[in-house]
């Protein structure tokens, strides 16, 4: 079994080949021209050097094709994660599409609480929502920073998090090699040594530091991962006319350049390890500098970046709810929607955040993770298309109803009743007098009584109290070989 859903509708296409043809032919000359700077990991220009790559210095310059001849030759065009439940693990690629929470957050902020600091506490009560609701079928990764632990050692928890009270599959540290590496560790515990050589069961979301440079957190990290086997992430941070131009042409250019470099780094530390091309492209209000989510432009880039991740043979990552809403009202559903919407057409395998953003990112809510996740129920049904069978074209029904009647008490409807529509949990459809007579609950605080029952009923996943015990162990260990650090 393969969680996810399977994509039963067409991509959009936005350019023919001869625009996708000139894209490329861009990206070869501003790979061959500029290039891309890999700062501070040695190993990763050595690496380049003997593949043939133009290294001077920390630049890498490349001739045309090179890059691209590196991932046809080993990247995996999909790849299964495998979850510590096998059920739960999840195809990357062809036409399997998996939902995932928000990444990165410093910030949580709940109705009873407001806006604070995210905690271990919160980290591990989004795990378990996440873990609670079918429509998101991966665990994420850093959910929210847990600030009440050292920088150094939180990501020990986060994976122990990730491992022990869910058993979805999940993504591990990238904010420094060694940080990668002991997420790696973990899973040869949780998974075995061997089999984890053998498979992925872990992810890791490499960052560019756009424009055009890796320096040697996110480098060594994506070695880090590719070399075990595992799967990188390789985003570029694009935001047009900060870290990109500011038109569309010249940023997905430069974002299929920098994703390119870093798998293909990928598949020369370790050839066929797994690769996702990562896509994050947006806008910035140019008059404060702030990101902007939900506009047209970077709509029309992810489209394209779709098309090119098909073209380059790789699963593409796509963003899902954005908005620079500071809370979850019409503003931040909206750009949610039209974000994630764009994610969804634009052919995306693999979606994270797709639930619970909030502020440009800054911050995850616990309302709108499951706002966004009863959204992402009605995605599911979006996907699955039309169905042409005998019993969708119900003539049945109109052989027993006849002209001028209705279709309620139809054998056809009562056969189907349970499954004709999708039916969301959070929307109120009842009519105004009742939801008076209820308490006139708007959206947000039915969101937050529904996080709250499900914490309240939420019961962990099994895991083999000697794998529990090792994990500690490591966690542990790595904690007294060093000194707190905070910042």
């Amino acid at each position: 079994m393969i969680a996810g859903v399977r994509r039963a509708i067409p991509p959009y296409v936005l350019l023919r080949d001869e625009g996708l043809e000139l894209i490329e032919a861009r990206t070869d000359q501003l790979l061959k021209e500029v290039g891309v700077e890999f700062r501070g990991d040695r190993r990763a220009l050595e690496l380049w050097r003997d593949a043939g790559a133009d290294v001077n210095g920390p630049r890498v310059r490349f001739d045309p094709g090179h890059v691209r001849s590196i991932i046809d030759a080993s990247a995996p065009r999909s790849f299964v994660q495998h979850a510590r439940n096998p059920e739960r693990s999840v195809l990357i690629g062809e036409n399997n599409v998996v939902f995932a929470p928000a990444y990165g957050m410093p910030f949580v902020r709940d109705l009873d609480r407001g806006r604070r600091y995210g905690s271990l506490d919160d980290f591990e009560n989004l795990i378990k929502l996440t873990y609670s609701t079918s429509w998101l079928h991966h665990s994420g990764g850093t959910v929210c920073e847990p600030v009440d632990l050292p920088v150094n050692k939180r990501h020990l928890d986060m994976v122990y998090a990730h491992l022990r009270w869910t058993d979805k599959p999940f993504m591990g540290s990238v904010t420094a090699p060694e940080r990668a590496e002991d997420s790696v560790e973990m899973a040869r515990i949780a998974f075995g040594p061997d089999f984890v050589d053998e498979h992925c069961v872990v992810m890791g979301n490499i960052n560019m530091n756009s424009p055009l440079v890796y320096d040697q957190a996110m480098s060594g990290s994506l070695r880090a991962y590719a070399a075990a086997n595992q799967c990188p992430v390789v985003v570029p941070f694009v935001l047009g006319g900060a870290t990109a131009p500011v038109t569309m042409a010249g940023a997905i250019t430069q974002a299929l350049a920098e994703v390119m470099v870093g798998v293909a780094l990928g598949q020369l530390e370790r050839p066929g390890s797994p690769a996702v091309f990562g896509n994050f492209l947006t806008s910035v209000d140019l008059r404060s500098g702030s990101p902007t989510f939900g506009t047209p432009e970077p709509a029309l880039g992810s489209f394209v970046a779709g098309q090119l991740a098909r073209r380059v043979g790789l699963p593409i990552r796509c963003s899902g709810g954005f908005t620079s809403s500071k809370v979850p009202d019409a503003q931040a559903m909206q750009e949610t929607v039209n974000s994630l919407n764009t994610a969804v057409l634009c052919g995306a395998n693999f979606v994270l955040q797709a639930a619970g953003w909030l502020e440009g990112a800054l911050t995850i809510s616990y309302e709108k993770l499951m706002l966004d996740a009863d959204h992402l129920g009605a995605m599911h049904t979006f996907l699955r298309g039309l169905a042409l069978d005998d019993n969708a074209f119900a003539m049945d029904a109109f052989a027993e109803v006849g002209p001028g009647s209705h279709f309620f008490g139809a054998a056809h409807t009562l056969a189907n009743y349970e499954t004709a529509f999708y039916e969301s949990e959070l929307a109120d459809v009842q009519s105004f007098e009742n939801w008076l007579d209820a308490g006139e609950l708007d959206s947000v605080v039915r969101a937050n009584h529904k996080w709250k029952q499900l914490l309240a009923d939420y019961e962990p996943p099994p895991l083999d109290d000697a794998v529990d015990e090792a994990l500690q162990d490591f966690m542990a260990r790595r904690k007294q070989s060093m000194p707190d650090i905070w910042a």
